[in-house]
């Protein structure tokens, strides 16, 4: 038997009212939780990884990223990086700038982070360099307040377009903070492996004036070039297998990314796993997230990548997986430096060149 009781329409609207408050308040706390965004292609994005990385190339370097996370869910994760980075060889140091944008949600959670990178270079012998980075960033986190939608404005108008007079409202804000990473890399022309620790301040971005704290994160990451080809006989182009791993750990939260690179120039074709197959999650499932796909074109002062993640997890293909594109270009430019120095090569995955 179904009993109906009588309900009053202010009390319907009190109930409504506290509903959606909850849900976004909920929500706000969910992404309090979140981890940084990622990239699949970590090292097509060698400054967000690591700003040991700066400067590691002879030539001016501009990146551009990409990435369109489960666009199957209704307003999913989209994040965007811009990054520049050039090598002062008379100084053995390398200057970069970077900025990274990230939404998510229906409510238009926005972060913008601008960053300043510098680092500098150690020759300890002919083969193998030392490279330490630090970067300065700047934060800024928000919600559009135009995508909210509280349960007063409901008594008057379901689209929500007359303004609101809840208080909860006035206690939302805007998150400004600093944010500083550093890092360090080690490597040679066939090998490296570097780590770096991001969010050494942890910065509070709480946007209702309490404490949210960005754990610290540590990234320990390595690789090897390995030549197909050592024949007597000389080519311009050979193949190159490129192995790599990157291990990342925030808060209680881990991630594993391993896989390989086959550059034939000018082809690019790559296939990743990540996840910890030996761990668990919360639900006691294997903790496993995606099978990563990349094929992509190198020319001689142009790069363009494509991934798309298969989801794995308990997910499933229900999220639309994950599209990610990366550009890079370099350009050459005279900065007339009178004194000429051996050049030193990061040997990054898409490093594939006639030596």
């Amino acid at each position: 038997m179904i009993v109906f009781t009588n309900i009053s329409k202010p009390a319907c609207k009190s109930v409504a009212k506290r509903f959606f408050l909850f849900l976004f308040f909920y929500f706000l706390y969910l992404l309090s939780l979140a981890q940084d965004p990622e990239f699949s292609q970590y090292y097509a994005a060698p400054l967000y990884l690591n700003p040991a990385f700066t400067g590691t190339t002879t030539d001016h370097r501009f990146i551009a990223n990409y990435r369109n996370q489960w666009p199957n869910i209704a307003r999913g994760y989209v994040t965007y990086a811009f990054s520049y980075d050039y090598n002062l060889h008379n100084y053995n140091s390398g200057v970069g700038f970077m900025a990274t944008v990230d939404q998510a949600g229906t409510a238009g959670m926005k972060s913008s982070q601008f960053n300043f990178l510098y680092s500098y270079k150690l020759n300890i012998s002919n083969k193998w360099v030392i490279s330490s980075g630090l970067n300065f960033g700047y934060a800024v986190r928000r919600v559009d307040f135009n995508r909210l939608l509280f349960g007063d404005q409901l008594q008057f108008d379901a689209s929500g377009k007359v303004p609101s007079d809840d208080p909860a409202a006035s206690n939302l804000g805007t998150s400004n903070y600093f944010d500083f990473k550093a890092g360090a890399l080690a490597y040679n022309k066939n090998f490296w492996v570097g780590f770096a620790v991001n969010h050494i301040n942890e910065p509070n971005r709480s946007l209702i004036n309490s404490e949210s704290y960005v754990p610290i994160k540590l990234t320990i990451h390595g690789g090897v070039r390995i030549p197909l080809y050592r024949g007597a006989f000389k080519r311009a182009t050979i193949p190159v297998l490129s192995p790599s791993f990157v291990y990342k750990r925030q808060g209680q939260f881990e991630q594993l990314d391993i896989g390989a690179y086959l550059l034939y120039n000018p082809i690019i074709l790559g296939v990743w796993y990540r996840g910890i197959p030996i761990n668990k999650n919360v639900q006691g499932n294997i903790s496993q997230d995606a099978a990563v796909l990349i094929l992509g074109f190198q020319f001689e002062k142009i790069e363009l990548t494509y991934s798309y993640d298969f989801t794995v997890s308990s997910l499933g293909p229900i999220s639309g997986g994950t599209h990610e594109i990366a550009l890079k270009y370099r350009l050459a430019i005279n900065m007339q430096n009178k004194t000429k120095r051996p050049e030193r090569f990061i040997p990054c995955p898409t490093f594939n060149r006639k030596e």
